[in-house]
C-alpha cells in the first residue's frame, strides 16, 4: 500500500493564519508543534506493508514540504510538484502513475494533508477493511458518520447491504442547505464525504481514462515529461495545465459503478473553516476557545486566537477573532465559510496579505519585515545552521548587515570573511555577495536596505544551493 498525500490546497477559509504561499497544511493548528501535514504522516504509523510515500504538492510549497518531512525523519518520500493547482483528480493521477511504475498492482491510500483525525486506531481498522474491497477492484471512499447537519461538507448516500463492511455508493450529493442536511442525518443513509480514498492505482487510472480521458491524457504526458529539480520531480507545466481542474468525485467517483464507502467514526474534521477548527478544540466554561495571549470579559461561544500580541474582548458572542502580526479577522461564526470572499478581494486589490505572512520562509531560513519607509526597509533575518543564501547582487539597493546572534561567513565581491555578534558590514549596490551560516546555532542579523527600489524581484542569482532559477549573465 502506497500512501499518497495530497498537499496542494491553499486553505483560503483559514485566512489570515493560512496564506497562499504558507497554507494551513503546513501550520500547527491542532497538536503542539506538529503541523497538519506532519500529523498526516504520523497517523500512518502502525499500518502494515507500507511502501515509500508519494507527496503531491504545489511547486510554491516544495521547500516547506521537504523541510517538514525532514523534521519528522522522512527522507525517502517521492515529491511530485504541480506547476499549477488543478484539483484532486489530476494530482491523484500523477501519483497513481508513479505508484504503478514501481508496482502495477499497487494500492494507493490517498489522504489530504490538512485533516484532523483523533482516533488513529479506528482509521487503521477502516483501512484494513477497505483493503479487501480495493483488491477486488472497488474504489473506496471513507464516509464519515455525520454528527450534525453540516452544510460545509459533501454527502454520500450509500446502500447499506452486505456483510463485508463496505456499502455500494448510490450517489454523491453536493453541499446541501440546512434543511436537506438535517434530512440526510436523520435518514441514516448518508455519510460526510471525507475526501480520503483507497484503491488499486491501475483501477483508478482505468476509470479516469474512461470517465475523464482529457485529464488522463494531460497528466500522463505531464508525468512522462517530468524533470528532476533538487529533491523533487516537476511535472511538465505545459501539458499539466491542459488538464481540466476537477475533483476525484466529479471526474471518477460520480460516474463509476464500482464506488463503495466504508463508514468511519474517528474524530475526523477537514478543518475547512474557523468554525470547524473551533469545534475540535477544548472550550472554557462559556464555550470559548482561547489561544495565545487573550483576555476576555463577558464573552461567549467565541474563537479568539492571538499570534503576536494581547487580544482583549468585551461583550462578544459567537465571534471568530484571529490576530496575526499583519492582519486581524473578526467574523460571525455563522459566516466563517465565507472568509474566502475576503481573500478573493485581497487578490483583486493585489494585497500581499493574501500571499504571505510578515515572516517569509525560505529554504535557508526566514526573514521578517520590521519597518519600511521611502527608500529604506529593515528586516530581521534568520539563517539555519549550515545553510547559505544564493550568491547574488542587486541593481537598485545597498544593504547593511548587523549580526545579533551566531557567526556569519560573508562573501562580498572578491572578499570572504567572518562576522560575529555585534559586528557589521556594508554591501554596495551591484556587488556580488553571499551569506552563509557556518555554525551550529541559527544565525540572526538585522538587514537595513536602502535604495530606489526594494522589491524582492531585484535579485540576480549566480549560484544557489536550492535550484532556484537564476538570471543568466552576458
Amino acid at each position: 500500500m502506497v500512501p499518497v498525500i495530497l498537499s496542494g490546497g491553499s486553505g483560503t477559509r483559514l485566512w489570515p493564519l493560512s496564506r497562499e504561499r504558507y497554507p494551513k497544511q503546513f501550520l500547527a493548528l491542532d497538536d503542539g508543534d506538529t503541523t497538519l501535514f506532519q500529523a498526516t504522516f504520523k497517523r500512518l504509523s502502525g499500518l502494515a506493508d507500507l511502501e515509500t510515500p508519494i507527496v503531491v504538492a504545489n511547486a510554491e510549497h516544495r521547500f516547506l514540504a521537504a523541510e517538514q518531512l525532514h523534521e519528522i525523519g522522512i527522507t525517502d518520500a517521492t515529491i511530485l510538484l504541480e506547476p499549477q493547482g488543478r484539483d484532486t483528480a489530476p494530482a491523484l493521477a500523477a501519483a497513481a502513475i508513479a505508484a504503478c511504475e514501481k508496482n502495477p498492482e499497487a494500492i494507493i491510500l490517498a489522504l489530504p494533508a490538512d485533516h484532523v483525525i483523533r482516533d488513529t486506531e479506528r482509521l487503521h481498522a477502516a483501512v484494513e477493511t477497505g483493503l479487501g474491497a480495493a483488491r477486488e477492484g472497488f474504489l473506496v471512499v471513507f464516509g464519515i458518520l455525520p454528527t450534525t447537519p453540516e452544510t460545509g461538507y459533501g454527502y454520500i448516500r450509500a446502500e447499506k447491504t452486505g456483510n463485508e463492511g463496505w456499502y455500494p455508493v448510490v450517489e454523491f450529493v453536493e453541499k446541501p442547505d440546512a434543511k436537506r442536511a438535517a434530512q440526510f442525518v436523520q435518514s441514516g443513509d448518508y455519510f460526510w464525504n471525507s475526501g480520503m480514498f483507497l484503491m488499486r492505482a491501475n483501477r483508478y487510472l482505468e476509470e479516469l481514462e474512461a470517465c475523464a480521458p482529457d485529464v488522463f491524457t494531460a497528466v500522463s504526458k505531464s508525468y512522462h515529461n517530468r524533470h528532476p529539480d533538487y529533491d523533487f520531480a516537476r511535472l511538465d507545466a505545459a501539458t499539466f495545465k491542459t488538464s481540466p481542474s476537477i475533483s476525484i468525485d466529479y471526474a471518477v467517483m460520480e460516474h463509476t459503478d464500482r464506488a463503495v464507502t466504508i463508514p468511519l467514526e474517528a474524530g475526523w474534521s477537514d478543518v475547512g473553516s474557523w468554525n470547524s477548527l473551533a469545534e475540535i478544540n477544548p472550550v472554557d466554561a462559556k464555550g470559548n476557545v482561547c489561544i495565545g495571549d487573550t483576555l476576555m470579559e463577558n464573552t461567549q461561544g467565541s474563537y479568539v486566537r492571538a499570534e503576536s500580541r494581547l487580544v482583549a474582548t468585551l461583550g462578544v458572542k459567537d465571534q471568530i477573532i484571529v490576530e496575526t502580526p499583519d492582519a486581524i479577522l473578526i467574523a460571525d461564526r455563522t459566516q466563517s465559510q465565507d472568509v474566502k470572499k475576503l481573500v478573493k478581494r485581497l487578490g483583486e486589490n493585489s494585497r500581499e496579505e493574501r500571499l504571505l505572512h510578515r515572516r517569509v520562509h525560505r529554504p535557508w531560513g526566514w526573514y521578517e519585515g520590521m519597518v519600511s519607509g521611502e527608500r529604506f526597509q529593515v528586516k530581521h533575518i534568520c539563517v539555519k545552521p549550515g545553510a547559505s543564501l544564493s550568491l547574488q547582487k542587486h541593481h537598485h539597493r545597498a544593504e547593511h548587515w548587523v549580526i545579533v546572534r551566531g557567526t556569519a561567513e560573508v562573501t562580498r565581491g572578491e572578499e570572504e570573511f567572518l562576522l560575529s555578534e555585534n559586528q557589521s558590514t556594508f554591501i554596495p549596490i551591484g556587488t556580488k555577495h553571499r551569506l552563509t551560516n557556518p555554525g551550529k546555532v541559527p544565525l540572526e542579523l538585522i538587514e537595513v536596505q536602502s535604495g530606489s527600489y526594494l522589491g524582492e524581484d531585484d535579485i540576480v542569482r549566480y549560484d544557489d544551493d536550492y535550484g532556484r532559477s537564476s538570471v543568466k549573465q552576458g
